[in-house]
């Protein structure tokens, strides 16, 4: 790995850890605050469906498609062009993006309906408020990811993934403003969302400096005729669908959730907040700083491949230790981050319980960034266009098959108990059952379920689909397998202190038990020769002979 790229994973990895913990600090906040309640999941839904349009047209479409030619550009020592091609971009994303917003806030009703189906009656109406104004921020947040292109292909990476702090504090402002004036459920959702669209636009503007200076004589305009402009047209509609059927796993999730009993939605995000910490802290770290150098490599396949090898290698290190600490010791976790006020034990479970099937789903997530932007990297993003409509099938069919049996499930006095004598096939609870917030039930589980199987079904294409255009590149399992030893015996570890550490305060139990178990990790991965521990031994030797 180059001192260039080594650098760039580590400031991606430093703004990410800075704005997942200001996000982490929103979500206790607003656990406590909203709890697992009818009013956040409407908030949840709000912040859902003008996600689409963030995510169509942001971060992964412009890694798929402007960073690489963008990134070519500078190769050639062509700024000038470079910055006609961002130009462009600019133009056509505020285009787009302004039609899609007005859209969304015009038809915020029916799109809510759509795909939202299941929420009735008053958290419906909260929703289709709360969507019209998180609408407005979201479009401020698909420039932001235009800044990050940018400024992630000039190596400048701390910036654009530390901007979201703002994002997260100006939530948390609004969450402490219902908290201290004991506003309703309702009210406290509502400032959330207005917290949303504000703090999206200070997220815009702590960038734009440092983009207008970096790209010089940038001008927002149509380019048709440039070819450069072209080509990230012709990658931008694969791409497009590709982060589309992104989408949909999500949005299916959400469609899918709203059939559930109250306490769904807000569940699942909650999980999926600490799910998705360490793939973007060690798998988008790590991709993201390797994109722009794959695409200054697109005309070597083999070096292309030497350097998704190491990369591949240092993610699954990183996977395995964040999916057994996450199955070992989530419970603690989310008991440290989220009880307390409406937040309740029972709800602590639920969490916990998806977050250990999302965990199983980890390293294989992470895995397919790193193979997706390789793919990018060499031009093709109809391939992983095809995969992940194919994964999002698979999630989806699973979780419908398993999340109505397992939402006649719920958490009882004697643990884990059912309506009637057995879980079997079934459909959607009635109304009154679904709206009863006195059980928390374990539907979205299945979900959780899904997404797992679909993402190593992903994982296993996507290596089969590289294996033609990277033949040096190495399966997954290469990867996966020297530090496999070393997770399970950690694994056994962490589950052990998890049992000691029962009946001590829960922050001390976490620090307790994560620090002991990671530390049998990295001790069990020396000990097997794992070479990528020395990512985290070379500090360590350095901090104590210094």
């Amino acid at each position: 790995m180059s001192r260039a790229a080594n650098r760039g994973s580590l400031l991606v990895g430093a703004g990410i850890f800075v704005s997942r913990i200001a996000g982490l600090l929103r979500e206790m906040v607003s656990g406590r605050v909203l709890g697992n309640s009818a009013a956040a999941d409407a908030l949840v839904t709000a912040l859902r469906i003008p996600n689409l349009l963030q995510n169509l047209l942001g971060e992964g479409v412009l890694s798929a498609s402007f960073v690489p030619v963008y990134s070519d550009a500078l190769e050639h020592d062509d700024h000038r062009e470079a910055s006609r091609i961002a130009g462009a971009v600019g133009a056509m994303l505020m285009a787009i993006t302004a039609v899609t917003v007005l859209v969304i806030v015009l038809l915020a009703r029916p799109i809510t309906r759509l795909l939202a189906w299941g929420l009735t009656g008053d958290t419906f109406d909260l929703a289709v408020d709360f969507t019209r104004i998180t609408a407005i921020g979201v479009g401020f947040m698909v420039m932001s990811a235009w800044c990050l292109g940018i400024l992630n292909s000039h190596r400048s990476f701390f910036l654009p993934y530390a901007a979201p702090v703002v994002w997260n504090l100006a939530q948390i402002g609004a969450l402490l403003i219902a908290w201290q004036r004991d506003w309703s459920l309702a009210d406290a959702a509502r400032g959330v969302a207005i917290g949303v669209a504000v703090g999206a636009l200070l997220q815009l503007l702590v960038q734009l400096p440092t983009v207008l200076s970096l790209a010089r004589g940038l001008r927002f305009a149509f380019d048709n005729s440039n070819p450069r402009v072209r080509d990230v047209r012709r990658r931008f509609g694969p791409a497009v669908l590709g982060r589309g059927a992104v989408q949909l796993s999500a949005y299916l999730d959400l469609f899918l959730a709203s059939f559930l009993a109250a306490g769904a939605l807000s569940a699942l995000f909650k999980a999926q907040i600490l799910y998705t910490l360490p793939v973007s802290l060690f798998a988008m770290s790590v991709a993201a700083a390797e994109l722009p150098e794959l695409s200054r490599l697109s005309d070597e396949p083999i070096a292309v491949a030497h350097r998704a090898n190491a990369a591949l290698r240092r993610i699954a290190f990183w996977m395995l230790a964040s999916s057994l600490l996450l199955i070992a010791a989530g419970e603690l976790i989310v008991q440290m981050l989220f009880e307390g006020g409406e937040f309740g034990s029972d709800d602590t479970s639920l969490v916990w319980l998806i977050l250990v099937f999302y965990a199983f789903g980890l390293p294989a997530i992470g895995l397919s960034r790193m193979l997706q932007n390789a793919s990018f990297a060499i031009g093709d993003t109809s391939g992983p266009a095809r995969l992940a409509a194919l994964r999002v099938t698979i999630a989806a069919v699973i979780g419908v098959l398993v999340m109505f049996p397992l939402d006649r499930a719920f958490i009882g006095a004697d643990g884990i108990e059912a309506l009637g004598d057995t879980i079997g096939l079934a459909g959607p609870l009635d109304t009154d059952q679904r709206t009863d917030e006195s059980l928390v039930r374990l539907g979205a589980v299945g979900l959780a379920i899904g997404s797992a199987i679909g993402a190593w079904v992903e994982l296993m294409l996507l290596a089969r689909l590289l294996d033609r255009r990277l033949p040096a590149l190495r399966r997954p399992s290469s990867a996966l397998w020297p530090p496999t030893i070393a997770a399970s015996i950690a694994f056994a570890v962490t589950a052990a202190m998890n049992l000691l550490t029962g009946s001590l305060p829960s922050l001390v139990a976490v620090v307790l038990t994560v620090g002991v178990g990671g530390f049998v990790y990295v001790v069990a991965c020396f000990r097997t020769g794992v070479r990528e521990v020395d990512m985290v031994l070379r500090p360590a030797r350095r901090a104590i002979w210094r």
